[in-house]
């Protein structure tokens, strides 16, 4: 290709993405789209709700209905919930907790003292594949990247004299678009696995899936996923972001001043406070009959206690190192302190929560109405009545995963609505109920970075919000936007290339845990 053909590729490129972030920027505020969101809603349910449609309902065995939200019942019981629907939003217990501890140990120093321990050790080169390998290790700890690594990827690039929305970018990437890839396993694996073997057993009751039946491929995945992204923060994202001027609160910032003797002792102390606590947690889990284990001595399964309590070991593993980090450095002097830190945290909540408010009403009000389920079924039934080759029929899987995922977040959610369509309809195809899981994993990790409709992703703009004033939807899905892109194209030709050269996806059923 030609210098001049590649230069005009590349401001073509550049224009589409300042045009998405112009128009995404000229959209409504967040809070005021979910509200509009949860109009159309409302009424879509209205008009479609006397429509007679053929495809069954997985989930009950009868047809699909979509239910109306503005009868007189379902408005009274949308008014006498709002409440518990805005308590019980899935994000926000988990974003308020976690903060409370990290905001202590951010106020005592504590984070700003480590990462100026790890930009010592760590050159400069590598910090976008170290944070994305962080980013993507933190699956094993359910939602916790959200609240904890994707804000550190700002302050880790800020520190480093580089952008901080190209490491909030890259450590979002990592966390959510390539969900999918992690060498550890997590509580996600067991519950795709429970709706991949109910749907597999539709056709063959004898049909077991092993909870780790995507493993190999996920591990593998991580390196691909990884070198992804490095490659676009660095050379495509960083690069667009050096005229986008830094306007936050200066105050709001991490510094770069050189540790005294002091501090240096007590970033000691409280990092072998913290090594001690990860030592205690390993001790705990490590009886088969802890109680921290699932009744048949899981560890990852969902229903684990252990898996249940990640948010408040993110709490209590921050708030105590920070706590004596604090106290040794001499930036807290007494209790108020502590209490200063945790307050502090929560007054850059303020403008979340009233978007998660709005999130969480849209998000019941679609649920109920049974419009994301219509979408998904249509979608399937479409896609199997094109009767496609078995390869082709996996990528169809793949985009058309990718597509209802823009709708719908939740990927346990989706999976048990699409599971018991996909796997029958694969396996009478000669395709594996591993594999059909796998393709849908793909679909499910890539658009999770370009959807406003997904839970974290107004978190994702007050964090951007916290260096750059002006940031947007638009800002933030066009920085998203190519990251979405090539993973979507590199990862599903990965699993195709995979799976044609006969690599096993995972570890074959029965397995017993340990």
């Amino acid at each position: 290709m030609s210098e001049q053909a590649s230069v005009s590729r590349g401001s073509w490129v550049e224009r589409s993405l300042n045009w998405i972030e112009v128009v995404g920027n000229r959209l409504p505020d967040p809070a005021a789209l979910f509200v509009l969101a949860l109009g159309v809603t409302w009424i879509a349910s209205w008009l479609l709700s006397g429509v007679e449609f053929a495809e069954i309902d997985p989930r009950t065995g009868e047809a699909l209905r979509v239910n109306n939200q503005l009868t007189g019942s379902a408005l009274a019981t949308f008014l006498s919930g709002m409440v518990n629907t805005f308590v019980r939003f899935p994000p926000l217990g988990v974003v308020l907790v976690a903060l409370l501890g990290v905001g202590v140990a951010e106020h005592a120093g504590y984070i700003n003292a480590g990462l100026k321990g790890l930009l010592n050790i760590t050159p400069q080169k590598l910090l976008t594949p170290m944070l994305v390998l962080v980013a993507i290790v933190s699956h094993t700890a359910a939602d916790a990247g959200y609240v904890l690594v994707i804000p550190l990827g700002g302050v880790i690039f800020y520190a480093a004299g580089r952008h901080p929305l190209a490491g909030i970018a890259a450590a979002f990437a990592g966390v959510s678009g390539g969900f999918s890839a992690n060498f550890i396993p997590s509580g996600i694996d067991p519950l795709l696995q429970g709706f991949t073997q109910s749907a597999a057993q539709i056709l063959d009751p004898t049909r077991n899936v092993n909870p780790l039946c995507n493993w190999f491929f996920t591990s593998a995945s991580s390196v691909l996923v990884i070198a992804v992204v490095w490659f676009i923060t660095d050379r495509i994202i960083e690069p667009r972001l050096a005229n986008t001027k830094i306007d936050g609160d200066p105050d709001e910032m991490p510094k770069m001043e050189t540790l005294n003797d002091r501090e240096r002792r007590a970033l000691l102390v409280a990092n072998i406070l913290m090594g001690v606590l990860v030592v205690l947690l390993v001790l705990s889990l490590w009886p088969g009959n802890s109680p921290l284990r699932s009744p048949d001595g899981q560890i990852t399964a969902f229903s684990a206690p252990i898996m249940q309590s990640i948010v408040p070991l993110i709490f209590f593993f921050f708030l105590l190192p920070g706590i004596v980090y604090g106290y040794m450095s001499g930036t807290f002097t007494s209790h108020k302190d502590i209490i200063k830190g945790a307050s502090k945290s929560m007054e850059t909540m303020g403008y979340y929560m009233v978007m998660a408010f709005c999130a969480a009403l849209f998000t019941y009000a679609f649920g109920q109405s049974n419009i994301g389920a219509l979408i998904a079924l249509k979608g399937a039934a479409f896609l199997k009545g094109l009767g496609l080759p078995g390869s082709v029929t996996v990528v169809g899987i793949i985009f058309l995963s990718a597509f209802v995922n823009l709708l719908v977040g939740s990927a346990s959610a989706k999976w048990a609505l699409l599971a018991p369509i996909f796997v029958p309809i694969l396996m009478q195809l000669g395709l594996s109920p591993e594999l059909t899981q796998a393709a849908y994993r793909v679909g499910d990790s890539t658009t999770n970075i370009v959807t406003p409709l997904m839970p974290y992703f107004p978190l994702i703009v007050v964090f951007c919000q916290r260096y750059v004033k002006s940031t947007g939807i638009g800002t933030v899905v066009s920085l998203m936007l190519p990251y979405s892109v090539a993973l979507l194209i590199l990862w599903t030709t990965f699993l195709v290339i995979y799976w044609l050269a006969g690599a096993p996806l995972g570890l074959q059923a029965p397995y017993v845990y340990p």
